[in-house]
């Protein structure tokens, strides 16, 4: 897989980061919305220590994170299970229909 060096911005600083080819509007485009929580953050907080803000910026993420992992799991559960529920009934309707040996 091929890389290539793309500029972003943080915090006002620029920097050159690899990336997989195709995949830099994506890099871009999570790079702007980190930056606009942490701007976001520091106007909120009053945070002025880039170090915390920093700290404090990954901690929410790693939350949402959490969040959204414990969110799928729980519709990955109903989907196994509706679809148990969809197969059990697809089963008796076929044993009904189907001439028995």
């Amino acid at each position: 897989m091929s890389m290539q060096a793309i500029d972003i911005k943080i915090m006002g600083k620029s920097l050159k980061v690899n990336c997989p080819s195709g995949q830099e509007q994506a890099l871009v485009a999570a790079a702007n919305e980190f930056d606009s929580r942490l701007q976001a953050l520091a106007e909120r907080s009053k945070i002025t220590n880039t170090e915390q803000l920093l700290m404090f910026a990954a901690l929410n993420i790693c939350h949402e994170l959490q969040d959204e992992k414990k969110a799928r799991q729980g519709t990955d559960w109903e989907l196994t299970n509706r679809l148990g529920q969809m197969e059990d009934k697809l089963n008796r309707s076929l044993r009904s229909v189907l001439p028995r040996n």
